[in-house]
């Protein structure tokens, strides 16, 4: 575990000179789930003492076995704020324009906690009146009006985790819930908040075309403001990728997001970045301050952070145990990694970002928030137009729809030589 910095040592002269601070955002990592999925490579964590059995119901809460101890939210939510004071100097002054509650599955905290957290981090930061606050949540979490007394905590924008209405498909992929807990969450959702996404995932194990269509018009039928759709792919360190299951074949994948499109076109919604569909003025504002390259404190089991100063970028990293992290966090110690960001390193950690939106980025953008000139990336922004990855005019640069198709690959050109 390392200690933060003392902030003169962030202020100190270095490489970079930027001439403003882009807009500052908040992400909080609750790390418990009821069962860890098979493809899932975030910092997540069983919580023994409650049942994943499939008898769990929409209408009924997770229950915990007598003789085992309840999730320690209060316990945690104490660390998260030691974790934020002894942070707050990187950030004084700045205001929280969003605020992102995510897992793990947050869900399974009470809305009571959610409450106390977003009351003590009102009370230690300048939020801007209009934060969006959004909250992950599964439906094998859900009880009748829970989501309800979310929204009444503070909570703005719920994302829901559906990933599918298939009962086969949930199971292979290792969901906790079934498709009548799915529909009853969304009803539930769709009531309770003016704005709301629901996650979607394609390409899964034995999936078909057909099979998908289903699956998005079953989501557009609760006209979801927002839609985030996921080509499903094996990650290191997963039980998929030591045990990796038969998925649809890349031409059936395309199929697949072919018809992704056009439904979701049908609906209104726009594709306003490589796996995000919002109808207008429903983009996730949270997401779109990481794909800015905008700053963001990280607070909880291994979140990450990314702070600019005026002279440097740095990237934090948290304790990954949760244990370990509540015991250091209230110590201020809750740091295993704390790095500048190489000058060779910010056209690459930039694209990476940036060019995931339709809208590309201005080039202005690029000069402020790394602080190098777009000479930096002139080579590789001529390659890119040369394959015919990207579009661009004086002011903005954009993908094209095979960058889209290539994005690895077209973010890659940008990576130190």
């Amino acid at each position: 575990m390392k200690a933060p910095q003392d902030i003169q040592h962030y202020l100190r002269p270095g490489a970079l000179q930027l001439s403003s601070l882009p807009p500052l955002s908040l992400y909080v990592h609750l790390p418990w789930c009821l069962k860890k999925c098979p493809y899932c490579d975030f910092n997540s964590h069983e919580w023994q003492a409650y049942s994943a059995s499939p008898q769990n119901k929409a209408h009924n809460p997770p229950q915990r076995p007598p003789h085992q101890e309840a999730l320690p939210e209060q316990h945690y939510i104490k660390a998260l704020i030691a974790d934020l004071e002894s942070s707050i100097g990187l950030i004084w002054g700045r205001t929280v324009h969003s605020i992102f509650i995510g897992g793990g599955t947050p869900s399974l905290f009470a809305p009571e906690s959610i409450d106390r957290l977003l009351g003590d981090l009102r009370a230690r930061l300048k939020v801007a009146p209009d934060c969006e606050v959004t909250l992950e949540a599964n439906p094998g979490t859900f009880e009748t009006h829970r989501f309800k007394a979310f929204r009444q905590a503070g909570v703005t924008r719920l994302s829901v985790g559906v990933q599918s209405f298939n009962d086969v498909h949930l199971q292979a992929i290792g969901r906790v819930h079934d498709g009548t807990q799915a529909l009853a969450a969304m009803e539930e959702v769709a009531t309770c908040f003016e704005t709301f996404n629901l996650d979607l995932m394609y390409a899964l194990p034995g999936q078909t075309l057909e099979q998908l269509q289903q699956d998005v018009h079953q989501a557009l039928a609760f006209k979801p403001p927002h839609l985030s759709i996921y080509h499903l792919t094996l990650e290191p360190n997963t039980y998929f990728a030591k045990y990796p299951p038969l998925l649809p074949d890349d031409d059936a994948a395309y199929d697949m997001l072919d018809a992704i499109s056009h439904l979701t076109a049908l609906q209104g919604l726009e594709r306003y970045e490589v796996s995000a569909f919002a109808q207008k003025g429903h983009q996730a504002r949270h997401n779109l301050n990481y794909w800015q390259f905008g700053d963001y404190l990280g607070l909880g089991a291994g979140a990450h952070s990314k702070i600019s100063f005026a002279h440097r970028v740095v990237r934090q990293v948290r304790l990954r145990d949760p244990r370990l992290y509540m015991q250091y966090a209230s110590q201020g110690s809750a740091l295993a990694q704390d790095d500048e960001v190489a000058r060779a390193d910010l056209p690459f950690e930039f694209m990476l970002n940036a060019l995931r939106l339709k809208q590309g980025f201005a080039i202005q953008d690029f000069t402020e928030r790394t602080g190098l000139a777009v000479t930096a990336i002139q080579k590789s922004l001529l390659q890119a137009e040369a394959k015919g990855w990207i579009e661009r005019d004086w002011t903005h640069v954009w993908p094209t729809t095979q960058g889209f198709d290539f994005l690895s690959d077209l973010q890659a050109l940008f990576l130190p030589d």
